[in-house]
């Protein structure tokens, strides 16, 4: 098997950077993948395509349950930001794909690194948490572990996801405050880890940008890592501004800081 070196990242793949992906034929697992970026969508089945049988994509909470409830994959690659539903994003589409595909195994697959979001899919049952900067041969050999129902993580994001469990955080505390929210349309989406009041103006990719922008990246870096244009961050950085009542990038940080968001 070939062996493809570290700096190989799947996003240096998806922008055509690295080098022919490893051989190897494991099509008897079935993946589905969920991410609102079409391109990246796109990027990702081809990588897979020759690995694994890719039987579904979608781009929004309703239409992954329904592509989950359909074709019951083996693993669900999925984005933790997706829009739709009740602004749940991956951990929503977890726990309303558990009674139809209770088999499938969830793996998120997201440019975020926030414990915020890192905690939400945890506990509504992922199996597994990577980013985005992941190797092609990590995430088939990801893909492979939670298909056997092992876990998985980020280096970095190991550490906090022991602690979390060490604190007391179980999986089933996402499924009791998804059953208790779900009749309230005010109070739905806290069982998701997203902040219920000044979180909650923003959409799920304003928070994406806020959090990266929080982080100090720039807008160009904002950009290459959202497969978005430099004008669309900008945008979304000025409406983030706006509603959150904040100035510039430096209020920005600070208030992100202050919340612990970051």
């Amino acid at each position: 098997m070939e062996r493809v070196s570290v700096g190989d990242t799947l996003n240096d793949t998806l922008n055509g950077n690295a080098s022919d992906a490893s051989a190897g034929d494991d099509r008897h697992i079935t993946v589905a993948i969920v991410d609102d970026h079409e391109v990246f969508r796109a990027g990702v089945i081809t990588i897979l395509g020759d690995r694994f049988d890719v039987v579904g994509q979608a781009a929004d909470v309703e239409g992954s349950v329904a592509m989950i409830t359909q074709t019951k994959p083996d693993v669900v690659l999925l984005d933790v930001h997706v829009p739709g539903g009740e602004g749940g994003g991956g951990a929503e589409i977890i726990l309303k794909s558990r009674e139809a595909s209770p088999k499938s195994a969830f793996l998120a697959l997201s440019v975020s690194d926030s414990a915020q979001d890192v905690g939400a899919v945890i506990r509504a049952g992922a199996l597994g948490y990577v980013t985005k900067t992941i190797s092609r041969m990590d995430l088939v050999s990801s893909i492979h572990q939670v298909a056997q129902g092992y876990t998985v993580f980020s280096p970095k994001l190991a550490g906090f996801v022991l602690s979390m469990f060490q604190a007391g955080a179980a999986i089933a505390g996402a499924a009791s405050n998804w059953s208790a929210g779900s009749g309230s349309d005010s109070d739905s989406r806290t069982g998701y880890g997203i902040a219920p009041e000044e979180l909650d103006q923003l959409t799920p990719r304003e928070r994406e940008v806020m959090r990266l922008i929080a982080r100090g990246y720039t807008y160009r870096e904002v950009a290459a890592k959202l497969f978005i244009s430099v004008k669309t961050v900008e945008t979304h950085a000025s409406r983030v501004l706006r509603k959150l009542q904040l100035s510039n990038r430096a209020e920005l940080i600070r208030w992100a800081s202050d919340r612990s968001i970051v």
